[in-house]
């Protein structure tokens, strides 16, 4: 009787630290950890610890940091500027991976691919891989401009954030299959943020009125799972990146979240791990 080979991919749930920019790293580790997450999401800039104590508290608490940076500035060649320095940055901390907000939806095409081409150099220099996010106001901003991207430069690699489209876009994207499939191939990394044809963020995604945005969004997640996993990949890395406000919706006059952002991240990781391990691991 034959056997059927089976190819394993470790599925590993990030934890954003930007609902908690006020708590201590040492301490932010260990609640996410406490909790059952995998490894840390943190926007470097945003942290007060040296990148040392940075790396030595992910050692520590024996959890892999995924590095958020940014460019900045007025000016491609800004951008390129900053990019050299918040490289710099993360590799003093040790990141397994790095996220990167890339470019700008107001420079040209030309433009933002001297950006993604400098964030390659670095990424090569340092020996630490990096995706770009596909996010609103960045050279990613859409799917069409997105694809325009991926098919000029085939080294370029995604941070697959599809909320950011839902509302861009007004839609859950079924008119761009297309743009959604070369992104999904693409995709190295995941922030499991579910979004809608008005906003980057459903209020609730435990909430019935939103099953089909939550829906729509799994199944992108669930591919972009197979092609790691087709790939070889040995694990995927996922954040169920939920922001406080005003990605959160508040309560008029009050200023009260309508929903409970620490539960909602909870509940997102059971979700991913019980939807993609099946894809995580295939028989």
């Amino acid at each position: 009787m034959n056997e059927t080979k089976r190819t394993t991919m470790r599925l590993r749930i990030a934890r954003s630290k930007w609902d908690f920019e006020d708590l201590p790293l040492d301490r932010f580790l260990e609640t996410i950890t406490a909790a059952g997450f995998d490894a840390s999401d943190i926007h470097l800039p945003s942290l007060r610890e040296s990148p040392e104590e940075t790396r030595a508290l992910h050692a520590r608490h024996r959890i892999p940091l995924v590095a958020m940076i940014t460019s900045e500035g007025r000016t491609p060649e800004e951008h390129c500027a900053s990019l050299a320095a918040r490289f710099a940055l993360a590799a003093r901390c040790a990141p397994v991976h790095i996220n990167c907000h890339t470019g700008k939806d107001t420079f040209s095409t030309e433009e933002n691919l001297a950006v993604f081409r400098e964030a390659l150099g670095l990424s090569r220099r340092y020996g630490l891989s990096v995706s770009h996010e596909t996010h609103r106001g960045r050279a990613t901003y859409s799917a069409t401009a997105t694809r325009e991207l991926l098919r000029r430069m085939p080294e370029l690699r995604l941070t697959a954030d599809f909320s950011h489209w839902c509302c861009v876009h007004e839609s859950l994207l079924a008119d761009q299959p297309e743009a959604v499939s070369l992104a999904i191939e693409r995709s190295d990394y995941i922030h499991a943020r579910v979004g809608h044809a008005q906003g980057p963020q459903v209020s609730d995604p435990r909430a019935p009125e939103w099953s089909a945005e939550v829906e729509a969004h799994l199944g992108w997640w669930r591919r972009i799972a197979g092609a790691q996993r087709a790939a070889g990949r040995e694990e995927l890395f996922v954040c169920p990146e939920f922001g406080p406000a005003p990605y959160m919706s508040l309560l008029p006059r009050s200023g009260t979240p309508v929903a409970d952002l620490w539960e909602i991240t909870l509940y997102m990781k059971d979700l991913l791990k019980k939807t993609l391990e099946e894809d995580a691991h295939a028989g």
